[in-house]
C-alpha cells in the first residue's frame, strides 16, 4: 500500500512485489494514479491521485482511498509503505490483519529537512513522530527498516524490526561499459535534484573541470533550476530531466563517476543513499559526501573518494584526480563492483524478507 510513491518505484514494486511474488504470495500492489492490471505477477490497483500539490487532499482523500480499497481485497498481509498509512494500519490490525510497517527513512530526522513545513514547527513535530511512530508499529506484525539505524531505533521501541537494504539488483547493471567510457570526459548524477542533495556544489565544482555534468532527474523546488542557471558551472551541464531505469544504466555507462553530495543534516549522515551502491554496482568510482559511515563504505570497498559536500573546490579536484588517473580509477569501479556482488545486492536483502513474511504468516 502506497499512497505517495508510483507504481513503479524501485524499492516497491521492482524489488519488494517482486520479489515476493516470485516466491509465490499473491502480490497486489495499491498506488495512486497507477495503470491498473497484472504486471510482472504483481497485481497493481489504482486509485484517485488527486492534485500532486496539495498534501492535504493526499493524506486525506488519498489514504482513504487506499484504505477503503485495500480492506476489500481482505489480505492476510497489509504492507504499508508511507507514515501517513499508518491509521489505516491500525485500523485493519484491529480486523485482525498482520501488518508490516516499511520504514524507508528516519522519519523524525526526515520531517526536520520538510521545506514545506514551516521551520518552528518542524521540532515538534519531529518529536511527535519519534513518539507516535513507534507506537504504532507496536501494534503492527513487524517493521522493514531501510537502514540499520531506523531498525536500532525501532528495536529500542520494542518493536519487531529488520533491516532490508535498498541494494541494487545485480541484473540490471550486468551490461558491459562501452567503448566510450574511456573517452567522454562526464560524470553524473542521477536522483532528486534538490540544494539538500547538493546541487549547487555540483554545478559549482564544474565551472573548474573540463568536463561534462550528466545531470537525470526533478528539480525540486521548480524555480531551484533557475538559480542554478545563473551559476558559471552550468555550462558544462548536460540536463537529461527525468529518466527510465533502462536510461539510468546508458549514462552511467557515459561517465567515469557517480556523485552523491548530499549535506550533513541529522537523517543524510546515518542514510544509506541507493545511489552510491548503483554507481558501485556499474563499474563507477564514487565521489561521495565525507561523512564516517559513508567513508568506512567506500574505503572497505576501495572504490571512491570522500570530500566535504559544502566545497565546489574540493569537488572540482576529486574530479580531475578521476579524470587524470584513468587506471586507479578503473580499479576502483572494479572493486565496488566486487562489493557489490559479495554484500551489497538486493538478492542478499531478498532472503531477509521473505523469512520475514514466513515468520509473520506462521
Amino acid at each position: 500500500m502506497t499512497s505517495v510513491h508510483p507504481a513503479d518505484d524501485m524499492r516497491i514494486f521492482a524489488k519488494e512485489c517482486r520479489t515476493l511474488a516470485a516466491r509465490g504470495y499473491d502480490v497486489h500492489l495499491i498506488a495512486p494514479g497507477a495503470q491498473p492490471g497484472l504486471r510482472e505477477g504483481v497485481c497493481v490497483w489504482a486509485v484517485p491521485a488527486g492534485k500532486s500539490s496539495s498534501r492535504a487532499l493526499r493524506i486525506t482523500r488519498t489514504v482513504m482511498h487506499v484504505y477503503r480499497f485495500a480492506r476489500g481485497l481482505d489480505a492476510d498481509v497489509y504492507h504499508l509503505h508511507d507514515p501517513e498509512l499508518i491509521p489505516a494500519g491500525l485500523l485493519l490490525a484491529q480486523r485482525g490483519k498482520q501488518i508490516i510497517y516499511d520504514a524507508h527513512e528516519d522519519l523524525p530526522d526526515d520531517i526536520l529537512m520538510k521545506a514545506w513545513i514551516r521551520p518552528r514547527l518542524r521540532p515538534p513535530i519531529a518529536r511527535l513522530a519519534a513518539v507516535v511512530e513507534p507506537a504504532a508499529a507496536r501494534r503492527f506484525a513487524a517493521v522493514v527498516a531501510a537502514t540499520p539505524t531506523i531498525q536500532e531505533r525501532f528495536a529500542g521501541q520494542r518493536c519487531r524490526a529488520v533491516t532490508v537494504g535498498n541494494f541494487p539488483d545485480l541484473a540490471e547493471f550486468d551490461g558491459p561499459p562501452p567503448a566510450d567510457r574511456d573517452h567522454e570526459r562526464a560524470v553524473c548524477y542521477v536522483g532528486g535534484i534538490t540544494d539538500v542533495r547538493g546541487v549547487r556544489v555540483m554545478v559549482e565544482a564544474m565551472a573548474h573541470v573540463d568536463a561534462a555534468l550528466l545531470l537525470a532527474g526533478r528539480f525540486s523546488p521548480r524555480g531551484l533550476r533557475d538559480q542554478l542557471v545563473a551559476l558559471p558551472g552550468w555550462s558544462r551541464v548536460v540536463e537529461l530531466g527525468h529518466t527510465e531505469r533502462a536510461e539510468v544504466a546508458r549514462i552511467f555507462r557515459r561517465s567515469r563517476a557517480g556523485l552523491v553530495l548530499f549535506k550533513p543534516t541529522a537523517a543524510h549522515l546515518t542514510a544509506r543513499p541507493t545511489k552510491i551502491y548503483e554507481y558501485m554496482a556499474a563499474g563507477l568510482p564514487v565521489i561521495a559526501s565525507d561523512f564516517p559511515r559513508w567513508r568506512a563504505v567506500l574505503e572497505d570497498a576501495g572504490c571512491g573518494l570522500c570530500v566535504d559536500p559544502g566545497d565546489p573546490g574540493a569537488l572540482a579536484r576529486a574530479i580531475k584526480w578521476i579524470l587524470d588517473h584513468p587506471q586507479e580509477a578503473k580499479a576502483m569501479g572494479e572493486k565496488g563492483r566486487r562489493a557489490v556482488e559479495s554484500r551489497y545486492n538486493w538478492q542478499s536483502e531478498a532472503r531477509t524478507l521473505e523469512a520475514l513474511y514466513e515468520a509473520v504468516l506462521a
